[in-house]
């Protein structure tokens, strides 16, 4: 898969770059993203902070698609949005808003818009989205880009604090459209 940069409304959907890393390192570091976004156990600091952009940045195996999702205005860091688990026309979808990026709808127009990509450029049939059940706010992305719950997962994922949750699997078919 080649890079690609997507715009919707005041947002860019762009690769990651290394420059990225400081305010990746601050993002990971937010309460709410650390519990429902796990990067594993230790701090997030630079070192960790730029492995990740890096290994976001690197769509060799094509088997992900991930990109930083930036203010048009001014280039500043809102999100992340990402395609995994590409493969046999099927994918799952990733996100999370920076805090003084929230409440404006960040997460449902990247989720929208790379979904719109998944679907038309890549050829996928199906697009999961998974979350915990006790991250409300993570279901309203689903519901309000368009993925219609299917079922609840039980115990289904560790998150950051070390417990098993329920998840709320939605998901969108291309037919959907």
């Amino acid at each position: 898969m080649e890079h690609l940069q997507l715009a919707v409304a005041d947002l860019v959907l762009r690769p990651w770059r290394d420059e990225d890393a400081p305010a990746v390192r601050d993002a990971l570091r937010d309460p709410a993203i650390a519990q429902w976004n796990p990067q594993g156990d230790g701090p997030i600091d630079d070192e960790v902070a730029l492995l990740w952009v890096r290994r976001r940045a690197d769509w060799s195996a094509g088997d992900h698609a991930s990109l930083a999702v930036t203010s048009a205005a001014d280039g500043d860091l809102l999100g992340s949005v990402s395609l995994h688990h590409i493969r046999h026309g099927d994918a799952s979808i990733g996100y999370w808003t920076a805090p003084a990026a929230r409440g404006r709808h960040v997460a449902v127009r990247a989720v929208v818009r790379l979904t719109e990509w998944a679907f038309a450029d890549l050829g996928l049939h199906r697009v999961e989205l998974c979350h915990a059940v006790a991250n409300p706010a993570s279901c309203r992305v689903a519901d309000r880009a368009g993925y219609p719950a299917e079922g609840t997962l039980r115990e289904s994922y560790r998150y950051g604090d070390g417990r098993r949750y329920d998840e709320h699997l939605h998901a969108r078919l291309a037919s959907d459209r």
